[in-house]
């Protein structure tokens, strides 16, 4: 008899253990989440990766952010779009957004130059909040090469 409680207590102790455990990591991927959400704001990420973003003063609703935009960018470069960050993270790693984001180097108006600089940390974040939002949104239309003009609504660069 003894043995069957001594055994129930062991098993109660480890189980209480291993929820303990999981409500810290649960609590370190919310933080986490929280991080890269507030990175994802403060960066401005949302200014091109979200349809009328700018226009709305930022009050469009979390379910629609980072899903591309249709506005496109146009200068001698071309034509770019805002990317849907939601379809682009579908089925990456933290570890492939990482090293993407070190040695990117894109079209206007994306400014690469800071996801360079970016702790491994705050990129980690971003991704883990981009992650979380789950895939959403239609594909960004395609890149127009300078020579060609662009369908729908532009910001003219010089």
């Amino acid at each position: 008899m003894n043995v069957v409680r001594t055994l129930m207590v062991v098993v109660l102790l480890a189980a209480s253990a291993f929820t303990v455990a999981s409500a810290e990591t649960d609590s370190g991927a919310a933080d986490t989440v929280a991080r890269g959400r507030y990175l994802v704001m403060i960066t401005g990420c949302n200014d091109c990766h979200t349809e009328r973003f700018p226009e709305a003063g930022g009050e469009v609703p979390e379910s629609e952010w980072l899903t591309g935009s249709s506005l496109g960018f146009r200068g001698p470069w071309g034509t770019t779009y805002g990317t849907n960050l939601r379809l682009y993270v579908e089925g990456m790693t933290a570890d492939q957004w990482v090293e993407i984001s070190k040695t990117m180097e894109t079209r206007p108006p994306m400014p690469w130059w800071g996801m360079r600089r970016m702790s491994e940390e705050d990129l980690r974040a971003m991704f883990a909040f981009i992650s979380s939002l789950g895939p959403g949104g239609a594909p960004e239309p395609a890149y127009v090469p300078p020579d060609q003009e662009p369908q729908g609504p532009t910001v003219t660069f010089p």
